[in-house]
């Protein structure tokens, strides 16, 4: 069995974001606490939940969840901060060298996260590692894709974009934010993420953030958390967002040709749709593509 014994005092900070996600969050902290009750208890492992304004009676619900718990703390948000800016409040109070920030709609089905420490003790330039997410039937689920330069944005534009789930650790150029395990000193030294990022992109900018500064990704199958994919937004909510953020991505990180190449691009893509659900009579197309053709305008 792996154990962080042998390493120094509080090794791991657990940051989960819980927004009106009451019984998520509490499924996710139940296996938590079952599989780490040890390094809860011997305080080389800590859980920090931070409701980010939740309106469903999260807060106090995991409050009376933690009393009797050691090594779970419930941090209030007074207003909603977005992924980013939740999960940053977390990352200041953390006192591990490692940060795994978890989504609440999570299950941790093995002990693997103390092996993603001992990958990280042996492979100090690797600042960020995912590890292997199963859908609720067991089946893998795709957390690996390549960065969106203007080649992959117009593949992942057109649909065609494969993103994998590896067999055996490998480097990778970023992994989905549903697991993401960082080193604390890399995290605060490329910045944190970005609040200006409110959700959905921010898991690519921050491992492109890390690259820049010479840290790599890497995809760590070794440990399994089961994802459900049910969180606290919707597929409209998230279409909008990643049209919005892929610019600001862009507007920040890329020339001024690739950001109007870029733009170019999703307007193409949301001007398409648009006029397909208008011949469909499709509501959702027309309102959700109405509203990211505003953001490319």
């Amino acid at each position: 069995m792996v154990s962080l014994k042998t390493t120094v005092k509080m090794t791991l900070s657990i940051v989960i974001l819980s927004y009106n996600t009451k019984n998520l969050t509490l499924s996710c902290l139940s296996t938590l606490q079952e599989l780490y009750k040890g390094e809860l208890e011997n305080e080389t492992l800590e859980v920090l939940v931070v409701d980010n304004a939740s309106t469903d009676g999260s807060y106090e619900a995991l409050v009376k969840f933690a009393q009797a718990k050691k090594g779970i703390s419930i941090i209030k948000s007074t207003k909603n901060l977005g992924f980013g800016g939740g999960n940053n409040i977390g990352a200041k109070k953390a006192k591990g060298r490692y940060i795994l920030f978890l989504n609440s709609d999570t299950e941790v089905l093995d002990k693997g996260f103390l092996k993603m420490v001992e990958f990280f003790e042996a492979n100090p330039k690797v600042g960020i590692l995912g590890p292997k997410l199963v859908n609720f039937d067991g089946s893998p689920q795709p957390s690996v894709a390549n960065f969106y330069g203007l080649l992959n944005l117009f593949i992942m534009l057109l649909g065609l974009e494969k993103r994998k789930s590896p067999e055996k650790i490998e480097r990778v150029d970023w992994i989905t934010g549903a697991a993401t395990m960082i080193q604390k000193r890399v995290f605060e030294g490329i910045g944190s993420f970005d609040e200006n990022i409110f959700m959905y992109m921010d898991d690519h900018e921050l491992c492109f953030r890390a690259q820049k500064k010479g840290f790599a990704t890497y995809f760590f199958p070794e440990a399994m958390v089961k994802h459900k994919s049910v969180g606290s937004s919707n597929k409209s909510f998230a279409v909008v967002n990643i049209y919005r953020n892929i610019l600001y991505f862009y507007k920040k990180h890329k020339s001024r040709i690739e950001y109007l190449v870029a733009r170019i691009l999703l307007f193409s893509k949301a001007i398409a749709v648009y006029a397909l659900g208008k011949f469909l009579r499709n509501r959702y197309y027309v309102d959700t593509y109405s509203k990211a053709l505003r953001e490319t305008i």
